[in-house]
């Protein structure tokens, strides 16, 4: 199987960004200790790019992730820790929007 890549759109209710993302950077150890995961990285829009730029806004954040395969990523959204997050997360999300690409 070839690489996996999402690319995981949340945004929060009005507010809740930061809170959201701290919930987020607690978990990610036990995400990068997860088999076939190589990247799994949360990003806000960066500031200065003017007209260039397409912002997310200040509520939402992106996951830019890659696994080994679809398996792994199957694995990883049925672990614990995720499971775990979600429960935690689920009052401080308005919306949440996955694409599960592959290599063009």
């Amino acid at each position: 199987m070839s690489i996996v890549q999402v690319v995981a759109v949340i945004t929060a209710k009005p507010g809740q960004r930061d809170a959201l993302l701290e919930l987020a950077r607690g978990n990610l150890a036990a995400v990068h200790a997860e088999a076939g995961c190589i990247e799994y990285a949360p990003s806000i829009d960066a500031e200065g790019w003017g007209s260039f730029q397409t912002p997310y806004g200040p509520d939402t954040f992106v996951f830019l992730e890659k696994w080994e395969s679809a398996d792994h990523l199957k694995a990883h959204a049925a672990a614990p820790h995720m499971k775990a997050y979600g429960e935690k997360a689920k009052d401080l999300i308005a919306s949440r929007v996955i694409h599960i690409l592959s290599a063009a």
